[in-house]
């Protein structure tokens, strides 16, 4: 997402010719288009997008439980502990 972000801001500075990008050539400005192009192929590819977005959802999934537990009076679910 950064990339892109970057790109876009480049992009900008490029096409209005404000400051130092203005000199730059266009393969420089567009090549954090590419980048982002990348990431998102090998983020898809190695499972990182899949992986992080089940994080997220367990997350959320738990937050809702402890909420749930506190609301009804109970203690949080403590983590398993080797005994």
């Amino acid at each position: 997402m950064y990339f892109l972000g970057v790109g876009i801001v480049f992009l900008l500075l490029k096409s209005l010719e404000i400051g130092f990008v203005a000199g730059w050539s266009w393969w420089l400005v567009l090549f954090p288009f590419v980048l982002a192009v990348v990431w998102w192929a090998w983020a898809d590819a190695s499972g990182y997008t899949k992986r992080k977005a089940m994080e997220r959802e367990d997350e959320r999934r738990q937050a809702r439980i402890d909420k749930n537990r506190e609301a009804i009076g109970l203690e949080k679910k403590r983590p398993n502990r080797k005994r």
